[in-house]
């Protein structure tokens, strides 16, 4: 029995919940995660799960089994890549789930600094909103702007993400002017479907504080297809400045409510805590808080071409 192993595939069962899971996180058949975790119960000489066809969940012992078993199978791994390091360039794969937000326009400039720096590091990269559990779904680290589902995860905050709302020049010539959030009432409207506020909204402009109930004509759960739709003239559209500023600063879309703002999520980086000695997600966060300040450089364009208040959000 290869001790090590079997000891890491317990581990891996025990945060997923899914011999079927973990089997696919390492490319094995769900036979050889059966058999591992056999030999491990055999060799402890007590049970660590409790199976059935719905769940697979730790038994008492199992529990306690895997508190020092976390810590040591993490530090055993860290102790690899520290000796793999040693030799030279860090190397290995990082399993990225990212919004498309950031990833979409941004994050490619980036990964071609970073891979030229490091190139014994590749990546596999899922664009999608969702938000995950890095742990259960075999990640190392996903950028997303909600708070963690686990006490498990690290968060740790890159920078904020402001919105605007924006429309093409030809709406906002054909339709009446948009002076006061309640205005909004009477346009169409292009809203992101997964922000926990739903339909409510909160405007500020230093001196006053607008509660708005906004019922959406079009609602995605894509920001860039409710760009589309502001840049076709189709209603006014509520954006990320990350993915609004290039249009904003060319001219296409326009924005409304210069003076008020809406609060802003962080773009954070969530990992699991037996990540956190992981020489190349630090590095790869590292880098990521360079090359995205607090204060992201779209942001600071359109401030200076008084697109954006300029009032911190935070």
């Amino acid at each position: 029995m290869d001790y090590f192993n079997c000891m890491d595939v317990f581990v891996r069962v025990a945060e997923v919940g899914s011999f079927a899971e973990v089997a696919r996180q390492l490319g094995v058949s769900k036979s050889v995660v059966t058999t591992r975790i056999q030999q491990l119960e055999h060799f402890v000489g007590v049970p660590l799960f409790h199976r059935s066809t719905r769940n697979v969940r730790l038994s008492e012992v199992g529990q306690s089994y895997y508190d020092e078993c976390s810590q040591l199978v993490a530090r055993a791994n860290q102790i690899v890549e520290e000796m793999r390091n040693a030799k030279g360039s860090p190397s290995g794969l990082l399993r990225v789930h990212g919004l498309p937000g950031l990833v979409l326009g941004h994050m490619s400039p980036f990964l071609r600094k970073f891979t030229a720096k490091y190139p014994g590091i590749t990546f596999d990269f899922v664009v999608n909103d969702a938000v995950i559990d890095p742990v259960k779904e075999g990640f190392d680290c996903v950028l997303q702007i909600f708070s963690p589902i686990s006490e498990d995860l690290v968060q740790r905050k890159l920078f904020p993400v402001r919105r605007i709302f924006c429309a093409s020049p030809g709406y906002i010539a054909g339709h009446p002017p948009i002076l006061h959030p309640l205005d909004l009432k009477t346009h169409d409207l292009g809203l992101y479907s997964r922000y926990p506020t739903k339909d409510k909204w909160v405007f500020d402009d230093g001196t006053e504080k607008v509660e708005v109930e906004l019922l959406p004509k079009f609602k995605s759960n894509s920001v860039h297809f409710l760009r589309e739709i502001a840049l076709e003239g189709m209603a006014v559209v509520c954006l990320p400045t990350v993915v609004a500023a290039r249009e904003v600063i060319a001219g296409n879309l326009v924005p409304v409510l210069r003076g008020y703002r809406n609060p802003p999520y962080w773009l954070s980086a969530v990992y699991p805590k037996t990540q956190r000695n992981s020489t190349r997600l630090k590095l790869f966060l590292d880098h990521l808080v360079i090359d995205f300040p607090h204060d992201p450089p779209w942001d600071v364009e359109l401030i200076a071409r008084a697109l954006l208040p300029a009032v911190p959000d935070v």
